[in-house]
C-alpha cells in the first residue's frame, strides 16, 4: 500500500517504518494520524515481523504537528463563530478529537513488539509525543528536542508528559515544558531520553538495525512479555508487578516450545528457531 507519510518495508522480522517528506520536515499532516496507526496495528494484528523500527529522511526527523490539522474541518479546533450555545458542545468535541489523536502513539505502546525510534535533527513538538511512545530511541549528535507547544500557546496533549516524566527527571521535564528550549541530543541521553548518540545517520541506522535484528532472533514470546511486564511495572506498584508476572508466567509459560528450542540449539551448536506470535483474532484488531 502507497502512503503520503510513510515508506513501510518488511524483512527478516523487521518493519521498517520511515517518514518520507523530509522536504517538508516531515509534519504531522492529518494523513501521518491516520497512517500510523493503521501501518502499526497491521503490523501487530497479523503478526508481520518481531520488532519495529522507525526511521525519518531528511534534515529533521519531524517539525511536528502541521498546521493543516489546527485548521482542517476534523481538527480539534474551535469554531471562532460558534454561538455560546453551541461552545460546550465544541469543547466535548475537542477532548475526543485530542482522545483520538492520543490513539495514534498508542498503538506503539500497544504493540506486542519493540519499537525502536532513530531520530535525526529535529524532533519538535508531536514529534516529542511520538518518540515518548517507543520502546527506545536513538539520536544523531545534531539532533534536539523541543516541546514547541509552549512556543505557540498551548500545553502538549498527545502524550509528552505522562511519558516523559517516566523517562527523565521530572525537573528537567519541567524545564523543557516551561521554556520551550531545545534539548541536544548528547544531554537528552545523559537525561535517559536517549539510549545512544551517533555521528552520523547512516552509522545510527546501522547500529539500530543490527539491534533489530538481534531484538527479531529472540523469541517473540518472551519478547512480548518482556515489554508487556517492562510498561506493567513502570505503571504499578513493586508487588503488583511481582504479582503480575506470576500470572502472565502461568499463563504463557511453556518450557517445551521456546526455552526447550533454545537448549536443543545450544547443544546443537546452531542458532535457535523460535515462532512468530500468531496473528489476534478477526474482529479484535486483524486488519
Amino acid at each position: 500500500m502507497t502512503y503520503r507519510c510513510f515508506n513501510v518495508e518488511i524483512a527478516d522480522g523487521i518493519a521498517h517504518i520511515q517518514l518520507k517528506r523530509g522536504d517538508e520536515l516531515n509534519t504531522m499532516v492529518p494523513e501521518f494520524w491516520r497512517e500510523l496507526p493503521e501501518i502499526v496495528t497491521d503490523i501487530d494484528a497479523n503478526a508481520k515481523a518481531r520488532v519495529i523500527v522507525i526511521s525519518s529522511t531528511g534534515k529533521h526527523f519531524s517539525g511536528g504537528m502541521d498546521l493543516s490539522v489546527f485548521t482542517s474541518g476534523n481538527s480539534a479546533g474551535t469554531s471562532a463563530a460558534a454561538s455560546k450555545e453551541e461552545r460546550g458542545r465544541v469543547r466535548a468535541n475537542l477532548r475526543l478529537s485530542i482522545l483520538d489523536i492520543q490513539e495514534t502513539f498508542n498503538c506503539l505502546e500497544r504493540a506486542r513488539m519493540p519499537v525502536l525510534m532513530a531520530i535525526q535533527g529535529g524532533c519538535v513538538g508531536g514529534a516529542v509525543d511520538f518518540a515518548s511512545a517507543c520502546d527506545c530511541r536513538y539520536a544523531t549528535e545534531d539532533a534536539f528536542f523541543v516541546i514547541q507547544e509552549i512556543n505557540i500557546g498551548m500545553t502538549a496533549d498527545v502524550g509528552t508528559f505522562p511519558r516523559l516524566c517516566k523517562l527523565m527527571p521530572e525537573g528537567m521535564v519541567k524545564e523543557l515544558a516551561y521554556a520551550g528550549r531545545r534539548l541536544p541530543a548528547k544531554k537528552a541521553m545523559q537525561f535517559g531520553l536517549v539510549n545512544d548518540v551517533f555521528a552520523t545517520q547512516e552509522e545510527m541506522l546501522k547500529h539500530v538495525m543490527a539491534l533489530a535484528k538481534d531484538i527479531a532472533e529472540k523469541s517473540p514470546l518472551a519478547v512480548h512479555g518482556s515489554k508487556v511486564m517492562i510498561n506493567y511495572a513502570r505503571d504499578h506498584s513493586t508487588a503488583d508487578g511481582l504479582d503480575y508476572i506470576a500470572i502472565w508466567q502461568a499463563g504463557m509459560y511453556n518450557p517445551e516450545t521456546d526455552m526447550r528450542e533454545s537448549f536443543v540449539a545450544k547443544a546443537e551448536k546452531r542458532a535457535p528457531q523460535f515462532g512468530d506470535l500468531l496473528p489476534r483474532r478477526k474482529g479484535l484488531g486483524a486488519a
